[in-house]
C-alpha cells in the first residue's frame, strides 16, 4: 500500500491542520511526536508491522514537524516509535477503511539512565570487541573489513566526563577476507605498515549528548598524521558476565573519517569517472571492557 498523500493546511480553528488523502478501501495511521517537553521530534525512527502476519509493513521517519503518516490495509498494527535518548513507544492500532486520517498525539518521555562504569580502569576484552571499517567500492558496493589485534582501555574518572579512552590498532592485521585486497592495504599505497605499524586514538573530552549517548572527542594517528575526530558513541550498560562473571561494561562507537586527512591518497579511477576506493571511510568500535581488578581473568587468545 502506497504512503498517503499528506498536505499541510489550517484548520478550522486557525492552528496547524493536516489532510490525509487515503486510497479506497484503505484506512490512514498518523502521529505527531514530541518530545518531554512538547517540542516535534525530527527524525524519530517508526515500525509498523502487522500483527497478524508480523511483518515490517512501515519503516521511515518523522518530519521536521514530527509527524510521520502512511496508508494501510484495515487491520491490527504494532507501532513502534523509536527516537535518541529518549524512551520508545509502543502501541497496537486497529486500521478500518476510510478513518485515521487525524494525527494522534505520541509524547517521547526521557530514556531510562543506565547505570555508570564505576570509576578506575577498564580493559578491552578482544574476544568481545571489534573494530571494524566500510569502504565504497566502485561507487555502488561496500567493502567490509576489521584489525584483528589491538589493546587499550577506558580509564573511568569520579566524573564520566573526565574519563579517557586509549587504543593502540596493530595496520597489519587490517583483513576484509581478500588476500590480495589486504596485502595492498598494507602497502605503501595505503597503511604503509611497515612504516606506521601502528593506529593510535587518544580521548581527550567525553560530552554527555543525552540518555546514552556520548561523545568521544580525541585525536586518532594513522600513516604519520594525527587529526581531531569524534566518536558518536551508544552507552550500553554494566553487566557481570562472561568467563569469571567478571563486571563489564559495553559501548558501541562510529564516526567518519576522509582518507585524504590521512595522506591516504591512493586513486584509480573507472573508465567512467568513478573512484575505484571511495574517499570517506565509516568506522565502528563495538567494546566490551573488563574492569580491572586483583581478580579479573584473562582473556583467551
Amino acid at each position: 500500500m502506497a504512503l498517503a498523500f499528506l498536505q499541510r493546511g489550517r484548520s478550522a480553528r486557525g492552528g496547524a491542520g493536516i489532510r490525509l488523502t487515503l486510497p479506497v478501501g484503505a484506512g490512514g495511521l498518523a502521529r505527531t511526536v514530541t518530545d518531554p517537553y512538547g517540542q516535534p521530534v525530527d527524525g524519530a525512527d517508526v515500525t509498523v508491522t502487522a500483527v497478524t502476519s508480523r511483518k515490517v509493513i512501515f519503516k521511515g521517519a518523522t518530519d521536521p514537524f514530527g509527524l510521520f503518516a502512511v496508508a494501510l490495509p484495515p487491520g491490527r498494527y504494532s507501532v513502534m516509535v523509536s527516537a535518541e535518548s529518549l524512551q520508545p513507544h509502543q502501541e497496537t492500532v486497529e486500521v478500518t477503511a476510510g478513518h485515521g486520517a487525524e494525527p494522534g498525539p505520541v509524547r517521547l518521555s526521557e530514556a531510562r539512565r543506565l547505570e555508570l562504569p564505576t570509576a578506575g580502569t577498564w580493559l578491552f576484552d578482544p574476544p568481545h570487541t571489534a573494530i571494524r571499517f566500510i569502504a565504497r567500492h566502485v561507487g555502488m558496493a561496500n567493502v567490509h573489513g576489521r584489525f584483528t589485534r589491538f589493546e587499550g582501555g577506558i580509564r573511568v574518572g569520579a566524573d564520566m566526563a573526565h574519563s579517557h579512552v586509549e587504543v593502540r590498532i596493530d595496520a597489519s592485521s587490517i583483513t576484509t577476507g581478500n588476500k590480495t585486497r589486504d596485502n595492498h592495504l598494507r602497502s605503501a599505497d595505503f597503511l604503509d605498515v611497515e612504516n606506521y605499524p601502528y593506529i593510535h586514538f587518544s580521548s581527550n573530552r567525553f560530552v554527555h549528548r543525552g540518555g546514552s549517548q556520548w561523545q568521544l572527542q580525541g585525536s586518532l594517528s594513522m600513516h604519520g598524521v594525527s587529526r581531531s575526530v569524534a566518536l558518536d558513541t551508544s552507552y550500553l550498560g554494566v553487566v557481570n558476565g562472561g568467563y569469571g562473571q567478571e563486571l563489564r561494561c559495553a559501548a558501541l562507537a562510529k564516526a567518519e573519517l576522509h582518507r585524504e586527512d590521512y595522506t591516504l591518497n591512493w586513486r584509480t579511477m573507472l573508465a567512467r569517472g568513478i573512484a575505484v576506493v571511495g574517499p570517506t571511510v565509516k568506522l565502528e568500535l563495538d567494546v566490551q571492557a573488563m574492569y580491572r581488578s586483583h581478580d579479573t581473568p584473562t582473556p583467551p587468545e
